[in-house]
């Protein structure tokens, strides 16, 4: 196979459509099923430039253009909404920084405006009174993850690219500075003839270390997504971020609300599962309550914390041609927020793995940005 990409959610799904459509031959092999890590889950995914990372806005930019229209593109259900997002403002501290935060995004082509508090309860009138104002990026949405994930997949099966479950690769041979083939848990040798792209996500780290001295500064973790009853009237109108507390939230499309934001839950080892702890679920909630107090007797529903996400040093992903292996492409920790930048992002790698070239966009994601400046 020209291509052989590692890892089944949405970036290895992007990548093979996108090099099938330029009439590359690929493989994908995933460990588990499509959307079975990250890219599935409970919920929805913010599509979100609100707040992210200034190397981030430019592919975030790009992907603005792509959202609206990728389920015609890919010929499948994303389950996207541009709701517009806010992050909310409830320290003083924080209000005197959010216009230099708006001006800095309008500056990068991502439309913000910073609201008042009188502006910010006329969009979302179930604030608590404590919120002082908000960034507000009107451009901002949601997507369903794992339909989304679900739908590239199929894509990239249509537009010639071959996808196989349930395949887990054990380890990469090498030939000379060269990737030669790859070996499956079932002892299987799948030639390379081209490039290897590893996206695996959490997996990353173990299939690149060992045999390429790749120490990539990363660590796993299981982030908690809480469900609550159905609320009615939906008292959250958008994609809701939060300038100090660890909270996200989403009016999901049953009438619950999803409430996130970095709380963590544990691995179980009897299980082989990642599982909810109770403190955590607490605070989470706690939080959610404080910003919308009408949530104050409404219960949980569901409460998840069983999907692996990677996190970075640096909190961006790190994207890169390994220096030992002129033919493996690698992409990894996302850190919880490299789902609105995907459909950009994904483009622009199957755009370098096809012609050798490295658009300047990805430079600020390269492995080499950890080294000592000389």
């Amino acid at each position: 196979m020209d291509f052989v990409i590692i890892g089944g959610g949405i970036y290895g799904c992007t990548v093979a459509w996108e090099l099938a459509q330029l009439g590359a031959g690929v493989m994908v092999l995933e460990a588990g099923e499509v959307a079975g890590g990250a890219s599935g889950g409970l919920g929805r995914r913010g599509v979100r430039a609100n707040g992210r990372d200034l190397r981030e806005l430019p592919l975030m930019r790009l992907a603005y253009v792509q959202w609206p229209t990728l389920h015609e593109a890919i010929g499948g259900a994303t389950g996207y909404v541009r709701t517009g997002h806010l992050l909310l403002i409830e320290r003083q501290r924080d209000l005197v920084g959010a216009p230099a935060q708006a001006w800095m995004q309008n500056q990068q082509g991502i439309e913000t405006h910073f609201l008042s508090q009188s502006q910010t309860r006329e969009l979302e009138p179930y604030v608590s009174e404590q919120v002082l104002g908000a960034l507000y990026c009107p451009n901002d949405g949601v997507a369903d993850h794992a339909l989304t994930t679900r739908s590239m997949a199929k894509a990239a099966q249509k537009a010639g690219a071959f996808l196989r479950e349930q395949t887990r690769v054990t380890a990469i041979e090498q030939k000379g500075n060269q990737v030669s083939a790859v070996i499956t848990e079932a002892e299987e040798r799948i030639l390379v003839k081209k490039a290897l792209v590893v996206l695996a996500n959490a997996g990353a780290a173990a299939l690149l270390q060992t045999p390429f001295a790749l120490e990539l500064p990363l660590w796993a973790r299981l982030p908690q997504i809480i469900l609550t009853a159905v609320v009615e009237p939906m008292p959250v109108q958008h994609l809701i971020g939060h300038a100090h507390r660890r909270l996200a939230m989403k009016a999901n499309p049953d009438g619950r609300v999803m409430i996130s934001g970095g709380w963590l839950g544990r691995w179980n080892s009897a299980t082989k599962r990642g599982s909810t702890e109770l403190d955590q679920v607490q605070s989470n909630l706690a939080d959610a309550r404080a910003v919308y107090p009408c949530l104050q007797e409404v219960p949980i529903q569901q409460a998840a914390a069983d999907r692996w996400e990677t996190e970075c040093a640096d909190h961006i992903p790190i994207i890169d041609r390994s220096p030992q292996c002129d033919n493996l492409y690698f992409g990894a920790g996302w850190s919880g927020h490299g789902w609105a930048i995907a459909p950009a992002l994904g483009r622009l790698v199957a755009e370098w793995v096809f012609t050798g070239k490295r658009a300047p966009l990805l430079q600020p994601f390269a492995y080499t940005r950890f080294s000592q400046a000389v």
